[in-house]
C-alpha cells in the first residue's frame, strides 16, 4: 500500500476572500445516507471550526539574507481545538516555527506559527493572530461501531472545500506506519474516498462531534485509490493537545481514554 500526505499550493492573500462553500461528495459510501439527509445541517455546524492551510519555512531572523516571502511547504487542512489554537497533521505543519496561513469559512486569512509537531503520531498545533472560530465538540466516546457513518471535511489539490460521506471500516489498523519521518502507531481505518490535501481535516460523526484527524490515503502499489483512509483518534489528539496547552474538561477527560477500542 502507498500511502498518501498533503499537497503544495494554496492562495495566502492577506484578504477578505468569498465565504466558502463546501461541495458534498456522498458517492463513495451508501452507508453514509444517514448523514446525506441532514448534511447541509452538520455543515453550518461543523464548518466555523474547519480550516485550509498553507505552511512556509519559518522566516529568516533580522540580519540575515531574506527575499520576499518564503514559499509554501505545504498545504492542507486543519480545525479549531481551542481559542485560536489549530490543530492538524505533523506532515502539514513540517517542522515547529514554521508560519502558517490559514483561511476561514468567511474567507479571511489569519496568519500564525506552528507551536508544536509530534511526528511519530503525525499531529501538530498552529496558534492563530486574532482568530477566534468556534472550536469543535469531540465525542465523549471515540469507540465507533463497524459500518458507523462519519464524515470529514478537507480541501483537495486544486479542488473546492469538499464534505466527504463515509463509514468506518476498523478502529484499528493494527500496525504502525511510517512515511518521510512522519507515522503513526495505529489508526482508525475509513471507507472515505479522500485525496491529497485533506490530511489535517476534521472526522465527525452523526451528530457532528469529532470523532478524529485524518492523515492519509490509501492507494495500491500502482497508485489507484483504494477509497481507504486513517484518521487518527480522538483520545491520542487529546493527550498531544493537554501536554502541549491548556485544554478544556471535554479533551482531559478524552486524553485519560484509552485508545483501545472493543473488537467489531
Amino acid at each position: 500500500m502507498l500511502l498518501l500526505a498533503g499537497c503544495v499550493g494554496g492562495d495566502t492573500n492577506q484578504a477578505l476572500l468569498e465565504p466558502r462553500t463546501i461541495d458534498v461528495d456522498a458517492a463513495a459510501e451508501p452507508a453514509g445516507g444517514v448523514i446525506s439527509s441532514h448534511i447541509q445541517q452538520l455543515q453550518a455546524q461543523t464548518g466555523p471550526s474547519y480550516v485550509t492551510l498553507v505552511v512556509h519555512e519559518q522566516q529568516k531572523r533580522a540580519g540575515s539574507k531574506a527575499t520576499g516571502s518564503p514559499d509554501a511547504l505545504t498545504s492542507g487542512s486543519g480545525f479549531v481545538v481551542s481559542n485560536g489554537i489549530i490543530m492538524t497533521a505533523g506532515h502539514v505543519a513540517v517542522k515547529r516555527g514554521n508560519s502558517v496561513d490559514a483561511r476561514a469559512s468567511d474567507g479571511r486569512i489569519y496568519a500564525g506559527k506552528v507551536i508544536a509537531v509530534k511526528p511519530e503520531n503525525d499531529m501538530a498545533l498552529i496558534k492563530l493572530r486574532g482568530f477566534n472560530a468556534a472550536a469543535v465538540t469531540p465525542s465523549s466516546n471515540h469507540c465507533m461501531q463497524r459500518g458507523a457513518p462519519v464524515f470529514s471535511l478537507g480541501k483537495p489539490h486544486a479542488r473546492n472545500d469538499t464534505a466527504r460521506i463515509g463509514s468506518v471500516n476498523s478502529m484499528s489498523f493494527g500496525r504502525a506506519v511510517k512515511y518521510s519521518g512522519f507515522g503513526y502507531p495505529d489508526a482508525i481505518e475509513l471507507r472515505l474516498a479522500t485525496k491529497k490535501g485533506e490530511s489535517g481535516g476534521p472526522l465527525f460523526d452523526d451528530k457532528g462531534q469529532l470523532t478524529g484527524m485524518l492523515v492519509s490515503t490509501l492507494s495500491d502499489a500502482n497508485g489507484r485509490p483504494l477509497n481507504l483512509a486513517h484518521a487518527i483518534s480522538t483520545p491520542a489528539l487529546a493527550q498531544f493537545l493537554c501536554s502541549n496547552t491548556k485544554c478544556s474538561t471535554n479533551w482531559q477527560q478524552l486524553s485519560r481514554q484509552s485508545q483501545a477500542c472493543p473488537a467489531t
